[in-house]
C-alpha cells in the first residue's frame, strides 16, 4: 500500500489521448479505484478542467445535490453545469476511458493531459490550462495558505 494508508488520489502525470478521445489511466490511480471503489469513473465538468470521481464519491455529491433548491437560480445553474454533464466512464480492457468530445470541448483538452490526484477525485487538464493555473496558484498562494489555515492545514 505504501507509505500513506487512507486511498487517495495523488501526484500527476501527462498523458496524450488518442485519435478517439480515449484516455489511459495510471496504474496508481486504477489499483485505488479497483481495490477501494467500484472500477469505473463518474466524468463532469469543472471551470478550467474535467474531473473524474469513483461512483461510490459521486453518489455522496448527488446525495447532497438532490436537496438544492430547484427555484434558486445559483443552485440550479450548479446543478445544470456540474451534475447533469456528469458521464460514466467504464474502463476498456486497457484501462482506458473514453472522454466525451463536448466534454473534451468545455475543458479545452486537445491531445496533451495532465492527470491530477486530488484526494477524493482526479482532475484531467489540458496542458496549457494547467499551466496557467499553476502560475495564478503561484500568485495567490499565500492567501490559499491562509484559508487553508482555517482548518488546521
Amino acid at each position: 500500500m505504501g507509505l500513506l494508508k487512507q486511498p487517495r488520489f495523488r501526484g500527476h502525470s501527462f498523458h496524450r489521448l488518442d485519435s478517439k478521445g480515449r484516455l489511459r489511466i495510471p496504474t496508481k490511480f486504477r489499483e485505488i479505484l479497483q481495490q477501494n471503489y467500484t472500477d469505473g469513473l463518474i466524468l463532469t465538468n469543472m471551470p478550467n478542467c474535467l474531473v473524474a470521481y469513483p461512483p461510490e464519491v459521486w453518489e455522496e455529491i448527488e446525495s447532497k445535490a438532490v436537496t438544492m433548491s430547484q427555484v434558486q437560480p445559483q443552485q440550479r445553474s450548479f446543478v445544470r453545469y456540474f451534475i447533469a454533464s456528469a458521464v460514466e466512464c467504464e474502463f476498456d480492457r486497457q484501462g482506458r476511458i473514453l472522454i466525451p468530445p463536448l466534454l473534451r470541448a468545455r475543458a479545452e483538452i486537445d491531445q496533451e493531459v495532465l492527470l491530477i490526484g486530488a484526494m477524493q477525485s482526479i482532475e484531467i487538464w489540458s496542458r496549457d490550462s494547467y499551466e496557467r493555473e499553476m502560475e495564478r496558484s503561484k500568485q495567490n498562494f499565500d492567501q490559499m495558505a491562509q484559508d487553508a489555515s482555517v482548518i488546521g492545514v
